[in-house]
């Protein structure tokens, strides 16, 4: 995107829970490049953000459901969020970040408690079907028109649809985060899991299919 530097200014945001406003710089283009550059954005980011989103989604619950539940306190350091806090993190930024662009928050939800709510595994998951819900639903609701919205507040050409840019690379910043979580706690994630079962059936299938071969000479 030609706004890059909204991305810092979303998570700076994210940081402090307060509320964003910071000078936004554009990223320069020559007149030159501009008047040569005629051919229509190629990609549509409603479906798309939709689709990234539903496959974070999608990990974040089996991460969720594979670890154990006595590790959902654990923690790499003191000063650091433990699992559950993570989940939880992730899920209410899902309501804050969609916030800048003017979606309403969920009735009763207080993002000053909210990662320290509960350490019970089947609860968070939960809130995290129900974040995700919410999110599919503000962004379904979200016209192409909505997605060049401009939002004076982040910065003099910041439109709505930087908002959803900034929600998914953070989603995707803490799902990196919590397979690091999940490994150092012995937890391979499920996809990895997959992946390497399949793998090993692709090269034993290989193999039978060699050893035919050399049977049939």
């Amino acid at each position: 995107m030609k706004k890059l530097l909204l991305t810092a200014l979303g998570l700076a945001f994210l940081a402090s829970s307060g509320v964003a406003r910071a000078n936004y710089i554009p990223l320069q283009q020559s007149s030159s490049q501009q008047a040569k550059d005629t051919t229509p954005p190629s990609y549509d980011m409603k479906p798309q953000s939709l689709l990234d989103l539903e496959l974070v989604n999608k990990k974040l619950i089996q991460l969720a459901e594979a670890i154990p539940q006595e590790k959902y306190t654990w923690r790499p350091a003191p000063d650091a969020r433990s699992v559950a806090e993570v989940f939880l993190h992730v899920s209410g930024e899902r309501y804050l970040i969609m916030g800048l662009g003017g979606a309403p928050k969920p009735e009763g939800f207080n993002g000053k408690e909210y990662e320290k709510s509960t350490t019970d595994k089947t609860k968070i998951i939960e809130e995290l079907n129900k974040s995700w819900d919410y999110t599919k639903a503000q962004i379904n609701s979200m016209s192409n028109a909505d997605f060049a919205k401009l939002l004076p507040k982040l910065g003099p050409e910041a439109n709505a649809g930087d908002v959803i840019y900034i929600l998914v690379a953070d989603q995707h910043e803490h799902l990196g985060q919590l397979v690091s979580y999940a490994r150092d706690n012995g937890v391979t994630p499920p996809w990895t899991v997959e992946a390497q079962k399949k793998a090993a059936e692709k090269k034993a299938a290989e193999a039978k299919e060699s050893e035919m071969k050399d049977n049939s000479y």
